[in-house]
Formats: C-alpha cells, sequence, structure tokens
C-alpha cells in the first residue's frame, strides 16, 4: 500500500488495501449495507448493495494488475484516492472519490478512470461477466 495511506482514514485504508490485495470480501466489509458505486462504464448506472458490487469486485479486482492507491486526500467524511494500475498490460488510472457514512463505512463510490484505452478495455473485460448477472445490471440502471 502506498505511504500515502498511513495517517489517513482506518476504512479508506482498509478499502485501499483489500482492492490491491483483490480480497472482495474485506472490500465488502468496508462497505455500508446500502453502499453504491457510480459506474464510470455505464451512463447512469449506479451499484447497489452488498451483493451487487460483490458482483462487480470480484469480475474487477483480477483484471488489474499492479493496482497501487498512490495518494490519499480526506476530511470530513469524504476523501479521494488516486490509483495505479494496469489492464492487459495497459497503465490505467483512478481518482476515486469515497464519501463516508457517520459510522465509519463507505457510502459511495465514484470512480473516475482514464486514459479512455483503459477504460475500454475494462468494459471489454467486465462485460461479459456482467451480462452473466442481467438483474444486477437492471437494478443498476433502474436506480440511476
Amino acid at each position: 500500500m502506498g505511504a500515502a495511506l498511513k495517517n489517513d482514514c482506518d476504512v479508506i485504508a482498509r478499502f485501499c488495501a483489500a482492492t490491491e490485495a483483490a480480497d472482495v470480501d474485506s472490500v465488502i466489509e468496508t462497505l455500508s449495507a446500502d453502499a453504491e458505486l457510480v459506474s464510470p462504464l455505464i451512463g447512469r448506472a449506479v451499484f447497489h448493495g452488498h451483493d451487487d458490487l460483490r458482483v462487480l469486485f470480484a469480475a474487477l479486482l483480477p483484471s488489474l494488475s499492479g493496482l497501487v492507491w498512490r495518494h490519499v486526500v480526506s476530511g470530513n467524511g469524504t476523501a479521494v484516492a488516486v490509483a495505479e494500475a494496469r489492464v492487459f498490460g495497459v497503465r490505467i488510472g483512478d481518482a476515486m472519490l469515497i464519501e463516508q457514512t457517520p459510522d465509519g463505512h463507505i457510502r459511495r463510490l465514484t470512480p473516475h478512470v482514464r486514459p479512455w484505452l483503459g477504460l475500454t478495455l475494462l468494459t471489454i473485460i467486465l462485460g461479459p461477466t456482467l451480462v452473466r448477472h442481467p438483474s444486477v445490471i437492471r437494478r443498476a440502471l433502474q436506480h440511476s
């Protein structure tokens, strides 16, 4: 885990460490029961709740190599965490807005992924997995 995380909020540090380790169960433990992730891939889609987010993270995390969170800036229950990884050998970056609940869980994740090529490769990887879970996609689109 990047040195920038050592002095930051515990739940964000745990989330970052869990994603770096591709530990889906530990990622889910950091999230509130009604947590949501705003999709950077599907228009206005918002994935909600542990079950749907488990499907999403189980598809996403193994597709990333060398995931490292480099910077975290936080205050008043909101943080921005910046990460680097590779998808099919192509560098990808994320500046994720992380909103917390008062009890210290993560309530909302809003990734901002770039460059376009990396985002496109993620779509190619995640698409087939998410298509096997049409109810997850349907719920994400209903809540948008």
